[in-house]
């Protein structure tokens, strides 16, 4: 694309939006940023797509939202009247221009005679595939970018059964949002007429209603709840974000009254200015409820991204300190305490599986196979996760029983086919209750889980490299330990290499190789000797690259030292090969 051209198209437009045309004129002289804003579309990929707000085709504007909306249309028109009937759920988070943003969707869908139901006000992720679900919609929206910095906003596509769109249904959508030649050109009619022919419906309320009664049957133990509900202490901050309410009525509703919301972050707040970043995987974001929780002796601290995908947990250590439990550490004690649960309980189904990402801690393995059940390995991404459960219903082959990665996402009742922080949230107060009922903390639940299974470790290394010149250094990245791979990382040798670009898995000392049955991913993972793996992939959503490693030593100072030595290693080549 030449962005010249493509910016001169925009600063001509004679019915450009007034408040994007001030954007655009602010940005006259600045080549650097005018070039970025408009050397390429923004993509829209298997996720949707997600970028900076303001003008320009590499950005989240009203004519981009326009123009995935409109390709989402052309999608829904082909498949017919009933599904344009069925229609499409949207919901938003507390973004900037996320309200805006949700509504230009959905005049734009109606504007094709396709049924809308816009949520009344912002609703968790998990809310808006549970509500595809319930009205038994053909499609769902979701405005977000998650966890992103404030600048960014995003759109989500998901399916009949409430998952993000799987690849092949993602490519068809994509084929028609790539043949919409000018986002300017794009018509839609006004709100009120929409309105008026009944084509845009507010939700709220009923579905709300009708969600939290399904949070309240993943109860695992009703006797324990009733009997530690009073005494368990839990902080509990939704980082400006959509989870307030519902996590809030989801405790009181299992017996946690003794429940306090972090005051400087309750309410909705598009800067999210008392956090560096909205996300609880950093543990900086966990600064405020931990002081909170100093002060009241809390047991448990739980903290939500903007959206309520993901949930960070906290919880005293042995010198008495708030620690923030990896992804990782959270997904094993969830399963591990749902598994052993429903099996006292007599409540384990024979045919359970259990599914994880590829770059997930291998504990997950463990537990499950561990108590005779299944565990499968999916790309990362919960659409796949989402899928598999679907291919289980259509089988009968498997009966899910939680799904998780280490990127803070668990999924339990499959009600909701993506990650659900609400859902997580509440499992998690039971699983600490449990503990305390026990007189443990849940952190040394976690050393019980680690004595009995393993001491598994996991890392994760980020590279941001912003713009189209970042861009180029990851491609050729993972171009160099695709046709370069590394022979050894801390002194261990590599034993063999997953390709999931080629689907093909490489032993290298047997010389033989073996078809990895995933759909096709730009990932490349290497596993040691000992067992020990470390993995690439560029992120889909973010200007990043990301390094994940995993060990397990026989005791929780030696699987440490192990991680920090393959870090180190493995980090070394990286920034070696970038130059």
């Amino acid at each position: 694309m030449d962005w010249k051209n493509e910016y001169q198209r925009w600063a001509t437009a004679t019915s450009l939006d007034e408040e994007l045309k001030k954007d655009l004129e602010a940005l006259k002289g600045q080549d650097k940023q005018i070039e970025d804003a408009f050397y390429k579309n923004l993509e829209f990929g298997t996720g949707g797509m997600r970028g900076e707000i303001g003008p320009g085709t590499n950005r989240m504007n009203l004519y981009t939202i326009r123009k995935a909306s409109e390709g989402l249309a052309q999608y829904i028109d082909a498949h017919g009247e009933e599904s344009k009937k069925r229609g499409v759920a949207i919901a938003y988070d507390s973004r900037h221009k996320s309200p805006e943003f949700a509504m230009e969707a959905a005049k734009t869908l109606a504007t094709h005679g396709i049924q809308t139901y816009v949520f009344e006000e912002l609703r968790p992720t998990p809310e808006l595939s549970f509500a595809v679900r319930k009205l038994n919609a053909y499609a769902g929206i979701v405005i977000t970018a998650s966890h992103n910095p404030p600048e960014y906003n995003g759109y989500k596509v998901y399916g009949e059964d409430g998952g993000q769109l799987p690849p092949k249904e993602a490519a068809e959508v994509i084929s028609y949002v790539d043949g919409i030649d000018n986002e300017l050109e794009v018509q839609v009619t006004s709100e009120e007429k929409l309105k008026e022919k009944g084509l845009i419906q507010m939700i709220g309320a009923e579905i709300d209603a009708q969600y939290i009664e399904e949070l309240k049957a993943l109860r695992v133990n009703t006797s324990l709840l009733e009997e530690m509900g009073d005494q368990l202490k839990i902080v509990f901050t939704p980082l400006h974000g959509t989870a307030n309410l519902p996590v809030r009525e989801g405790l009181k509703a299992y017996g946690f009254n003794q429940v306090t919301v972090v005051e400087e972050q309750e309410l909705p707040d598009p800067n999210f200015s008392t956090v560096s970043s909205p996300n609880p995987e950093e543990h900086a974001a966990f600064e405020l409820a931990i002081k909170y929780g100093e002060k009241q002796d809390a047991d448990l601290l739980l903290a939500t991204d903007p959206d309520a995908d993901r949930v960070g947990v906290a919880v005293k250590n042995k010198e008495g300190q708030y620690v923030v439990l990896t992804g990782n550490q959270t997904g094993a004690l969830l399963l591990n305490y749902i598994i052993t649960q429903k099996k006292e309980n007599g409540e384990l189904p024979e045919n359970g599986a259990v599914l994880k990402t590829i770059v997930t801690s291998e504990i997950g393995r463990k537990i499950a196979e561990d108590n005779g059940l299944t565990s499968y390995d999916t790309l990362t991404g919960f659409k796949f996760i989402g899928e598999k459960i679907k291919e289980f219903e259509t089988s009968g082959e498997h009966t899910f029983l939680f799904g998780y990665e280490e990127s803070y996402g668990y999924l339990v009742g499959d009600f909701v086919r993506d990650k659900d922080a609400v859902q997580a949230c509440l499992v998690a107060a039971e699983v600490a209750a449990f503990y305390k009922s026990k007189g443990m903390t849940l952190y040394e639940g976690l050393l019980e889980v680690f004595e009995q299974y393993g001491y598994y470790q996991e890392g994760l290394e980020s590279l941001t490299l912003k713009g189209k010149e970042g861009a180029e250094k990851i491609v050729s990245l993972l171009a160099q330990f695709r046709e370069q791979p590394p022979t050894e990382a801390a002194g261990l040798s590599v034993e063999s290499v997953e390709d999931y670009q080629t689907s093909v898995r490489t032993h290298l000392k047997k010389e033989a190789t073996e078809k990895i049955d995933l759909p096709k991913s730009n990932v490349l993972k290497y596993k040691l000797e000992d067992g020990s793996w470390f993995c690439l992939r560029p992120s889909g959503t973010e200007p990043k690259v990301k390094f994940y490693f995993g060990v397990n030593g026989d005791n929780l100072d030696n699987s440490k030292n192990k991680l920090s030595e393959l870090r180190k290693s493995v980090m070394s080549k990286v920034h070696e090969r970038l130059g």
